[in-house]
């Protein structure tokens, strides 16, 4: 689970905060960031994912025991229930694929077994198996993006945060990228994603306004991604159970 309890953050330098008093929880199942370019998406993903620290506020992830650790006090342990994929993926050009992945796992802690066990999985999942042999430098983007979701599995990690994750994908792997977050999501995984429309993950949006008494109040419900997005703008709160795909979603509003 991951937890933002008033979180804020305002830049060095800068007048205004970048975001302010954020309350977000992601348990099981999927929960989107979206909101207008320059609303504060980002800067609430890399600050769960450890790159920089609240102004003020608590963020919280928790592992498989359900216990909690604070990014800020308690940044290595944290930080090993998380998989991470930046909007920037940065790989060693040098190394092949599959030294990396051993590599990594075991900076990560994971045991020969573990590591074996897991590999396969990831392998499956990821469908690498052809590039494992090959220089990281010699892949396409999209390879290299399937790499980037590779790591983030690798050592099974109870929270997931991906932030513009499906760039440089082509429709036929965000396709695939899709049907791998849904399984994921129904496997104790917890998620955060950024731009679900690209994903496609909505069948249908419940789209909830929290009024001043922070009671939730059904405003409407859609199928079409950009009235969502258009009420998003406007810092709606907006909630959906894919019944389809038994999948729990929820997508929290950023407005600038």
């Amino acid at each position: 689970m991951i937890k933002l309890i008033d979180f804020s953050k305002k830049y060095n330098g800068e007048k205004d905060f970048a975001v302010k008093n954020i309350f977000l929880e992601a348990d099981k199942g999927v929960t989107c960031i979206l909101g207008l370019n320059g609303a504060g998406k980002s800067t609430l993903i890399k600050a769960i994912a450890g790159e920089h620290y609240p102004s003020s506020g608590n963020i919280l992830l928790s592992d498989s025991s359900s216990n909690f650790y604070d990014v800020s006090l308690q940044r290595e342990k944290a930080l090993l229930t998380l998989g991470y994929i930046p909007e920037i993926s940065d790989l060693p050009e040098k190394l092949y694929v599959s030294e990396y992945l051993f590599l990594y796992a075991k900076m990560r802690g994971l045991s020969n077994e573990e590591l074996k066990k897991n590999l396969k999985k990831v392998v499956f999942d990821c469908e690498i198996s052809e590039i494992l042999s090959k220089k990281i430098s010699s892949l396409s983007k999209g390879f290299k993006q399937r790499v980037m979701f590779s790591l983030s599995l690798i050592s099974n990690p109870e929270n997931l945060v991906y932030d513009e994750s499906v760039n440089g994908l082509d429709p036929a792997q965000i396709i695939q990228f899709r049907s791998l977050i849904k399984k994921i999501s129904k496997e104790k995984i917890y998620t955060i994603i950024d731009n679900y429309s690209k994903l496609g993950i909505l069948d249908i949006a419940y789209i909830y306004y929290k009024d001043e008494n922070n009671i939730c109040l059904l405003l409407a419900y859609s199928d079409s991604n950009k009235e969502i997005e258009m009420l998003a703008n406007h810092g709606v709160f907006i909630h959906n159970f894919d019944e389809k795909n038994n999948i729990n979603l929820k997508i929290y509003a950023i407005s600038s």
